[in-house]
């Protein structure tokens, strides 16, 4: 039987079968803030000295609301899903159905999206008429794997506190994130290279391998039983109702946690969003190999995720993601007054570093202010609303910061580390979320 508080072999073969998970639906988004955000600025005055960049034209700030899409359907349709989640009762268990039907259907319509891009020439490169056609297409590609992503991705983040204790929820979360990040690290260098030869084919590979990620994580990974059976006693509650009901001493704690993955998630879409236009309008670079410096990053991530799950158990969640928070503010507000690109690569795995520290244990903290094991749809519900709601405001305000100051892609380095103070000052209040006793 594995020990309630120690990582086993078996808990860690789990942990990596659940991160196939995480593994799909990063690859989609990597690519997907990779390239959307050159298809649809591709061609604006900012991109006209890169004449490899091929695109609709749009201002930063239309594309950081079409950025946004996706948050807002996250928004209103994630926190729903948890408790709808908790409730539903099938022979494939309670998260799984909607991850299997749901997840394939975003994979075809990411597959999708680049084909109205693909219309594009030189000749029509940013041209207002390709908005009744080919923007169209995209637009509604993207809508629909949106909209299906809101809502297998719940349940999905569900399954691991549904399935590990307390005690090992931030080292099960490092390794879905070390998933995660090898998704992203595949996305990013296979992509590049992929979208010289051809713009739709990283879309189509990474439609493919999600899809036989999530076979993977179906054939592996059973839902207990014990849980279904709690909550068929308990009822799902829905996300405001239990949030009235979190005792007073928890709900403190829970709200400041909230606030704190909102502010930082709101500073962390900034970069991850507008980065690679960054990169192109400020070095000239063609769209794949923008992607490929953000892979630096991620590889960053991906050493540190475990490491960080380890710092945490010693010093505790809160310490762990306050010295991330401080280390990612020193870090960004570096790459402002760097005006090279090298010294701007050599900062980026400082900021993965960081990011590791602060993200694989934001979702743990808001698991562990919960009262009962059985509503982990809902806890994981509530993390969902911060976290959209920051990616939702993030893009849209970022972009239109970055049209206020004449489209200077820089912005980002501004708005990022006053948005991760603000998260440091919330989370500084935060009295719960540490691990519970088994």
């Amino acid at each position: 039987m594995d020990s309630p508080d120690k990582m086993s072999p078996a808990n860690v073969v789990k942990a990596v079968y659940l991160g196939f998970g995480l593994f799909a639906a990063q690859f989609f988004w990597t690519l997907y803030n990779n390239f959307m955000p050159i298809f649809l600025q591709g061609g604006n005055e900012a991109f006209k000295d890169n004449k490899g960049v091929l695109g609709f034209g749009l201002s930063a700030t239309v594309a950081g609301f079409i950025m946004t899409l996706d948050n807002i359907a996250g928004f209103i349709l994630q926190p729903m899903m948890g408790p709808l989640s908790d409730k539903t009762r099938t022979r494939f268990g309670r998260r799984m159905p909607y991850i299997l039907v749901l997840a394939p259907l975003s994979a075809l319509a990411f597959a999708l999206i680049p084909v109205g891009p693909s219309l594009i020439t030189p000749a029509t490169n940013g041209r207002l008429d390709l908005l009744v056609g080919p923007f169209a297409l995209t637009m509604a590609c993207a809508v629909v794997m949106l909209l299906s992503m809101a809502l297998w991705r719940t349940p999905m983040f569900a399954l691991m506190p549904d399935i590990f204790p307390s005690a090992l929820r931030s080292k099960a979360n490092a390794i879905g994130n070390l998933m995660a990040g090898i998704g992203s690290i595949i996305a990013l260098v296979s992509g590049g290279v992929l979208f010289r030869m051809g713009m739709a084919l990283p879309f189509v590979f990474g439609a493919v391998l999600a899809i036989l990620a999530v076979v993977i994580l179906f054939l592996k990974i059973k839902e207990p039983a014990r849980l279904a059976e709690k909550a068929d006693a308990e009822g799902g509650l829905r996300i405001l109702k239990e949030l009235r009901n979190v005792p007073p001493e928890n709900l403190k704690s829970l709200v400041l946690i909230l606030l704190c993955i909102f502010f930082y998630l709101f500073g962390y879409n900034a970069i991850e969003t507008f980065f690679s236009s960054y990169i192109a309008t400020t070095f000239k670079l063609p769209a794949g190999q923008a992607g490929l410096i953000l892979a630096i990053v991620a590889l960053s991530f991906l050493a540190f995720a475990f490491p960080s799950a380890m710092i945490a158990s010693r010093i505790g969640r809160k310490k762990t993601i306050l010295i991330g928070l401080l280390v990612f503010i020193v870090a960004v507000v570096s790459m402002y007054f760097m005006k090279a690109l090298v010294p701007v690569m050599c900062m980026l795995p400082v900021c993965g570093f960081a990011w590791a520290l602060i993200n694989i244990n934001g979702l743990p903290m808001i698991l562990d202010t919960s009262t009962g094991e059985e509503m982990m749809g809902t806890y994981s519900g509530f993390y969902f609303v911060a976290a959209t709601l920051g990616g939702v405001l993030g893009p849209l305000l970022n972009g239109f910061f970055i049209d206020l100051a004449g489209k200077d892609y820089s912005t980002i380095f501004i708005i990022c580390p006053l948005s991760f103070l603000l998260s440091f000052l919330a989370l500084s209040g935060a009295k719960k979320g540490e691990v519970k006793a088994s």
